[in-house]
């Protein structure tokens, strides 16, 4: 064999450290961070606890409007089909996953009869996850007039960024209606959750002030991609919760709506999401469909159990579109049952909805997962809403998921086969990129 010459070698070293620094940068953790700690004990949902949160993340205190939690495709389709063919104005959709499947169709025409109509509408989709949107409805929105645009397409010259993907639900009506939640548009989100083929999933309606926060969402990521800046009263028409809080109605519903994205060190989500565990005082219940926390987050959960507060875990069972991640998830279990956590595993199929309630008064929905991922590396949206109202339909919706499904027990889990713990060890080497 002869001797490779020089330029050779140097480019097989070039290559060699090109693929360690590729591995690095995208399955080993980031520097070392020290634990969490915080002062704060007001109640969450407390105005004092709003005030606190606001002022640390920067964020406006939303006053007024609506909250309606919709469970299952059978709910919030219609609603948000209804919306959209009653717009006058604007239309703003943004989402992650969009195939044009039977329901896709559904919501192609209607973008398409509104900006026939002379309604502005925008469509802002992920490049990576509606990669199935076909060619034949992009040329129909295009034709209508539809502002089509899909964020980071995954392009030869752009892969050191096709990782980095755009997770967000933000779906804006006229300024003053908006949907966020977990579900996006495909068919497997329609129906009421009867069995595999329909997956359990839930999308909040918002008007009012509360709306502000979503369209928010959407309007960043798409100055991103076209530049065009959406500001102004008919994208955040003035609303009464826009009057100071000692006008404001007593018992209205309000919030704080984050945004998140990767170049984000401050990882808002992750600290609003600290902050209500950490002041969680009775109750938190927790729905993720993507459960593999950081360790502070872990930290928290199971010291509010071991405090005595009612903790529940809702995650997907065997019926998950993700086995890895739900093995990740699991290798977790041991920790959260010993301290005295809850875990449910959804039986009828893929349990999709993010949520969490504190105390039946404050409530987290959005896009965002409880995994590396939506913390580090997704653009991300989520809302928090103090409502004792909106948090009990949210309690009423998981303690019906809690009854279609299995309660894991710490003694019959530590029966689990030696090839399951591997399996659960392994799926936690891609921990970072879930």
């Amino acid at each position: 064999m002869n001797e490779l010459p020089w330029w050779a070698w140097t480019l097989l070293g070039t290559g060699a450290l090109a693929a360690v620094a590729v591995f690095t940068a995208l399955f080993l953790p980031d520097f070392h961070r020290p634990p969490l700690s915080c002062d704060c004990t007001d109640e969450a949902g407390s105005e004092e606890f709003l005030d606190s949160v606001s002022r640390y993340l920067n964020v406006p205190i939303l006053r007024g409007g609506t909250a309606e939690i919709l469970q299952n495709g059978c709910r919030f389709f219609p609603s948000m089909l209804h919306s959209i063919q009653h717009a006058t104005d604007s239309i703003n959709f943004q989402v992650y996953i969009f195939d044009t499947d039977r329901v896709g169709k559904q919501f192609v025409d209607a973008f398409t009869e509104r900006a026939r109509a002379g309604v502005e509408v925008r469509v802002l989709l992920d490049g990576f996850g509606s990669w199935r949107f076909g060619k034949a409805e992009r040329e129909q929105l295009e034709q209508a007039g539809v502002k089509l645009q899909f964020f980071r397409p995954i392009r030869p010259l752009t892969l050191v960024r096709a990782f980095k993907r755009d997770h967000r639900r933000a779906v804006v009506i006229d300024g003053k209606t908006a949907f966020t939640g977990g579900a996006a548009i495909a068919e497997k989100w329609d129906g009421d959750a009867r069995n595999e083929k329909e997956w359990r999933d839930s999308l909040t309606r918002l008007t009012g002030a509360l709306a502000h926060g979503v369209q928010t969402a959407f309007g960043e990521n798409w100055v991103y991609r076209t530049g065009e800046i959406l500001t102004g009263d008919r994208f955040f028409p003035p609303t009464p919760g826009d009057a100071p809080a000692t006008n404001s109605v007593p018992g209205d519903p309000c919030g704080i709506a984050l945004v998140s994205s990767p170049a984000d060190m401050a990882q808002p989500v992750r600290m609003l999401l600290w902050l209500s565990f950490t002041c969680a005082k009775k109750q938190l219940w927790i729905s993720s469909s993507y459960f593999v926390p950081e360790s502070r987050l872990r930290e928290a959960i199971c010291l509010r159990a071991r405090e005595g507060v009612d903790v529940r875990l809702l995650v997907p069972g065997p019926a998950t579109d993700a086995k890895p991640v739900r093995l990740a998830g699991r290798s977790h279990y041991e920790e959260l049952l010993e301290a005295g956590v809850r875990i449910f595993e959804y039986q009828p199929g893929m349990m999709h909805a993010k949520s969490v309630v504190v105390d039946g008064r404050w409530t987290i929905v959005g896009s965002a997962n409880m995994d590396r991922r939506s913390v580090k590396l997704n653009e991300e949206n989520i809302i928090g809403i103090s409502d004792p109202g909106f948090a009990s339909d949210v309690e009423r919706g998981l303690q019906g998921d809690f009854a279609r499904a299995e309660e894991i027990k710490l003694d019959a889990f530590r029966q689990r086969g030696a090839g399951t713990r591997v399996a659960e060890r392994l799926s936690r080497l891609l921990i970072e990129q879930y």
